[in-house]
């Protein structure tokens, strides 16, 4: 079969490797569909200290089993499913405490799994024992359940902060997870949603999808004198920070209204990861800071019900499928910001 094999920072190439067979309490799923993301553009470029190549790669994965382990009950052949990509031991403090996203013992797809950038694939046990295999609804195509991981990371990230009815919500970062929290934002119940991005041209092209309340281009518009225009001189009762940037959390902190929530959804470089913070900013306006890692498996099936359902649509935001040999055009799509979300047909387009 065919696969991406990611050998190194830009080496990944598709080669011919091996079809897998599925253990006794295994699944093998043919892919139809693997969404790629920033940190698959990560890898490409710099690696990472969870993942030891040789490896194939992709984690926002779709497909149809094809194969069911003689020990494994509960799927079918021909059964069209979504899989989970980080993986909870369910062994650990964290995951007994309903804490799976921050799982100590947590493995991945795509990491110490083969992953998705390949024609077939192995859902291996701790994925089934984890319950990370969600059936695909109704007629909800493979490219739209892709995109459910991306949206449970962003579903955990608004559970943790409570957005809900009434919030006036500044998304900071209009790259596709900042897309999927302007939507999910709406779904949960806010009221005004506002999108921001230091890059014009990206921002315009999510926002004529996602068409937020406001756009606000940073690299041109004041950021935080539009902010109080738009929330009668109060701040944003909730600020996502959907970008890599420490600016972004420092003006996220300045500008959330008293009372206010604010999520620290993007990493910060490893090189760069600290800001400046004025507690007393934190202390007297009693905000709410809260980071997020992932999503559980739980929400994993939650997010592919918000798609299945329609509260949170994503088959506009998908602005370039192309087969896994152009796998490296899709990562150039993702990181020179030409796409929203591009997905991988290992069976072709």
């Amino acid at each position: 079969m065919k696969a991406a094999l990611f050998q190194g920072p830009g080496d990944l190439h598709v080669i011919d490797v091996d079809s897998p067979s599925a253990a006794p309490d295994e699944l093998k799923i043919r892919v139809e569909s693997c969404a790629t993301c920033g940190t698959d553009a990560k890898i490409f470029g710099h690696g990472h200290p969870r993942l030891n190549p040789p490896q194939i790669i992709g984690h926002e994965i779709a497909g149809e089993i094809i194969e069911v382990g003689k020990d494994t009950s509960g799927y079918s052949v021909g059964d069209r499913v979504q899989i989970i990509a980080a993986v909870p031991c369910e062994e650990c403090w964290a995951c007994k405490a309903g804490k799976q996203g921050i799982c100590i013992n947590q493995t991945s797809m795509g990491y110490q799994y083969p992953g998705g950038f390949a024609e077939e694939m192995i859902v291996p046990a701790a994925v089934l024992k984890a319950n990370g295999v969600n059936i695909i609804p109704g007629d909800l195509s493979f490219d739209e359940a892709s995109v459910t991981e991306p949206l449970a990371c962003a579903l955990n990230a608004q559970r943790l902060i409570h957005v809900g009815d009434g919030d006036t919500v500044l998304v900071m970062g209009a790259g596709p997870i900042g897309c999927l929290h302007v939507r999910l934002a709406r779904a949960l119940g806010a009221t005004k949603v506002m999108l921001a991005d230091v890059n014009g041209g990206r921002l315009h092209l999510s926002a004529d999808v996602v068409k937020p309340d406001r756009a606000i281009d940073m690299s041109s518009e004041d950021l935080a004198a539009i902010v109080l225009e738009e929330t009668e001189g109060i701040g944003p009762s909730v600020i996502i920070t959907a970008a890599p940037a420490g600016v972004a959390q420092e003006q996220a902190i300045a500008m959330a209204a008293p009372g206010g929530r604010v999520s620290f959804f993007g990493g910060l470089p490893k090189d760069k990861p600290l800001i400046t913070v004025d507690s007393n900013v934190v202390h007297y306006k009693e905000l709410i800071l809260a980071g997020a890692n992932g999503s559980s498996p739980a929400q994993n099936a939650e997010a592919l019900a918000l798609i299945a359902s329609g509260k949170v649509p994503v088959a506009d935001l998908i602005t370039h499928r192309l087969p896994l040999s152009q796998v490296e055009d899709a990562i150039h799509a993702v990181t020179s910001g030409e796409a929203i979300k591009v997905v991988i047909k290992p069976q072709g387009v």
